[in-house]
């Protein structure tokens, strides 16, 4: 008898439980798909307005021939200089917190301060980009605003990503392939060269791709410091355009033809990101 209570008790309870489950499975997809919503929508928008305008000619003319290629390649040069900069400073400083006395007043210094500049607002990197090289640059070299500009103030953001990144990383390789390399003799610089990159190589690419993937879709740092050009850059220490400035300068252009070339512009932004991405997503599948 008290068995057959028991049951009568649970089996009510057991349904109840399931019913809540099957709501909050359903909630959570209800509310997933609402807040994709309007990601689709943005998604769409550029699609439909952007590919009707994608021609041959968008990629071999600049942008006061109706065209941006000198947009993509200011874009691209910008990010080239920004990932010299900050790719090998982020790894180095990235190893030196993981493995060189991680509870140092120092390290414990730098972590900090590379977590604050995380969260530091791209417009006012842009500022003190401005204030540091635009400026300085105009009393001491008699140029301002140009593509090294541009790519210090983008590298300035890409730094802490790769950072935090690869100490994270690195944190979670295994301490037992240290011990290993140890116990035959390597050192320390052997040990990490050797043993611990190479571990965690497919985690580090994926967080130096999506600081390249943010760098390559930035506005604010580059109106402080690249400004903008809608004919080819003379060089690497003149105004240069990019995607995102055109794409800011000339969306209220009453001219539909440069309206339209936003919207491909656009499209073409959004492909490079996704480009980018790709590659990240299938390095960290490998890496789990």
């Amino acid at each position: 008898m008290k068995n057959s209570e028991t049951t009568n008790l649970t089996t009510p309870l057991s349904w109840i439980r399931n019913l809540g489950d099957r709501g909050m499975t359903v909630l959570a997809f209800g509310l997933t798909i609402i807040g994709m919503l309007p990601l689709i929508s943005v998604l769409w928008n550029i699609v439909v307005k952007g590919f009707p305008g994608l021609t041959a000619v968008m990629f071999t003319k600049p942008i006061i021939d109706d065209g941006f290629a000198n947009a993509i390649v200011g874009t691209l040069t910008m990010v080239a200089i920004a990932s010299l900069l900050s790719i090998p400073i982020g790894i180095a400083t990235g190893i030196y917190l993981a493995e060189y006395e991680p509870t140092s007043k120092i390290n414990r210094s730098v972590r900090f301060l590379t977590t604050i500049l995380t969260g530091v607002p791209s417009i006012v990197v842009g500022i003190f980009t401005y204030d540091i090289i635009v400026l300085v640059s105009k009393k001491l070299f008699d140029f301002s605003y140009s593509a090294v500009a541009g790519g210090i103030s983008l590298a300035i953001l890409m730094l802490p990503i790769i950072t935090l990144t690869t100490e994270e990383v690195l944190k979670l390789v295994p301490n037992t392939f240290r011990l290993a390399s140890s116990g035959l003799g390597g050192s320390r610089f052997q040990t990490i060269s050797r043993i611990i990159l190479p571990t965690a190589l497919p985690a580090i690419s994926t967080g130096v791709l999506l600081s390249i993937a943010r760098a390559t879709g930035e506005t604010a740092p580059l109106l402080f410091t690249a400004l903008f050009a809608q004919d080819w850059a003379e060089n690497l220490f003149s105004p240069t355009g990019s995607l995102p400035v055109l794409i800011f300068n000339l969306y209220n252009d009453p001219d539909p033809v440069k309206n339209q070339l936003v919207w491909t512009a656009s499209l073409f932004l959004l492909g490079i990101v996704l480009v980018v991405n790709l590659p990240a997503r299938i390095l960290a599948s490998r890496g789990r």
